[in-house]
């Protein structure tokens, strides 16, 4: 296991002190390395790190890129990523009773996909995905992805990427639109964006500005996010057992994780697909329309309990109808006008 520790150096004693906390003090049994960070470490917080020698899986910057659908189709897809999982060769589902079967098989969630065994494969279809293996499935999609850039642009499977060389693999994959702000002002060599702090002077104090000037300063989207068009003759509304098609709109969904909780108001920190109520069943998602978004805390509280969380905040669908109707009160989501 790894770790970033922030130090500190009491500067008259010379003395360095490092304070692990509970969650990393089992780490400091026995020997430990301390090491100087290399430069693809020095931004990253203090905390635990992953345990393979790949550093862009602990960029929080590149999580929501790891997730996009169209850069896992870039990739291969979803049959590329289950060829991956065969190499892991056990069960991903931890439980109380330690109990795996021999067999293992894969099992589709929202986040991505998790190596099972039989016996948690048939528990889980029964009673749902937790939390916190959907954590875990997200990290496979990560790993996955890292490990099949690297083998197409023909640097090796355990080739320890550096976020250079996944920018040039997201740029031959036409991806590279979908990297975050941050990783891409780093390989640029921009500067971060300047905040002020302390006191200011009365010289730089700007007037009360518009919605629509606050939005823009902060990346968000003035025009319309997305705008519904009806086609009454798709083909597919001809075919007596139509291949169902799953609608996308990363940059909705974008638009909703930067909007405040539907519970608490708090800054959200996710996006919610709609689960339950005939939407996100087993190897499905919800369409990025039926989102919602959510701090941590509350999109942890209704993967716990679903049932739980309704009672005490309302049914999902009430929230949507609720986020929906802000959506297209404030002109995000609009009409075809043609």
């Amino acid at each position: 296991m790894r770790a970033l520790l922030t130090p500190e150096i009491a500067l008259r004693t010379g003395v360095v002190l490092f304070k692990p906390g509970s969650e990393l003090m089992g780490m400091f049994r026995g020997r430990v390395l301390i090491s100087v960070p290399p430069g693809d470490m020095e931004e990253l917080p203090s905390g635990r790190i992953n345990d393979t020698a790949q550093p862009l899986l602990d960029n929080q910057h590149l999580q929501e890129f790891f997730s996009s659908e169209k850069v896992i189709n870039a990739a291969g897809g979803m049959a590329s990523l289950h060829n991956w999982l065969q190499s892991i060769n056990h069960c991903q589902c931890e439980t109380d009773d330690g109990y795996h079967f021999h067999e293992l098989t894969t099992l589709n969630t929202e986040s991505g996909a998790v190596t099972v065994c039989h016996h948690h494969d048939n528990q889980l279809r029964q009673n749902g995905v937790p939390l916190s293996l959907e954590r875990t499935a997200a990290a496979n999609v990560s790993a996955w992805l890292i490990s099949t850039a690297c083998t197409q642009i023909g640097l090796g499977r355990d080739h320890i990427m550096t976020l250079p060389e996944l920018c040039w693999w997201a740029s031959i994959k036409e991806v590279i639109d979908l990297i975050p702000e941050a990783p891409a002002r780093l390989v640029l060599r921009m500067k971060k964006e300047s905040t002020l702090t302390g006191a200011i002077r009365e010289a730089t104090i700007s007037p009360e500005r518009s919605g629509r000037e606050i939005f823009k300063e902060a990346g968000e989207l003035v025009k319309q996010v997305i705008t519904l068009q009806a086609d009454p003759e798709s083909p597919e509304s001809y075919m007596a057992r139509p291949k169902r098609k799953r609608w996308v709109n990363e940059k909705y969904t974008r638009w909703v994780k930067a909007q405040s909780c539907a519970c608490c108001n708090k800054p959200a920190d996710d996006p919610h697909h709609i689960i339950g109520h005939g939407q996100g069943g087993m190897g499905t998602k919800a369409h990025d329309l039926f989102v919602i978004p959510l701090c941590r805390a509350h999109h942890d509280e209704l993967h716990r309990s679903p049932s739980d969380f309704e009672e005490k905040y309302g049914s999902q669908i009430e929230l949507l109808f609720r986020f929906l109707d802000h959506a297209i009160a404030v002109g995000v989501i609009g009409s075809d006008k043609k």
